[in-house]
């Protein structure tokens, strides 16, 4: 299986968030990550940086950041150009989606834990 390097948006060090259990889990099956969130602390054994690094190397980014929170993060997502967007459940944004898919991003309304655990990822 091929490792998918995974930008996670809106990760976070409270171990009771999804965020945390993906950081986890993607590492657990072999994905690097990069955790960017505006919390502080690390995941996984990565430290959370502020989205503001442009990370050229990214395949996926799944998003953990309501889509009320996502307009000042556009530009971020966007400038990274990751293959494709995973919007968890609570994070999907239709105005997002089309710009990515404009500029060739695919984009999935899904669960980041669910495709990992059904091999799916």
């Amino acid at each position: 299986m091929a490792t998918k390097k995974t930008l996670i948006l809106g990760a976070t060090p409270d171990p009771s968030r999804y965020a945390y259990l993906a950081a986890n889990r993607l590492t657990g099956h072999g994905h690097p990550i990069v955790n960017v969130g505006i919390k502080t602390g690390a995941v996984a054994g990565v430290q959370i940086e502020k989205p503001e690094a442009i990370h050229s190397d990214i395949d996926t980014i799944t998003l953990y950041v309501g889509p009320q929170n996502q307009p000042p993060l556009y530009d971020y997502i966007l400038a990274t150009n990751p293959k494709r967007i995973i919007f968890n459940p609570g994070t999907e944004n239709s105005e997002l989606k089309k710009l990515a898919q404009e500029r060739g991003i695919e984009t999935d309304y899904a669960c980041t834990l669910v495709l990992l655990s059904i091999g799916q990822y």
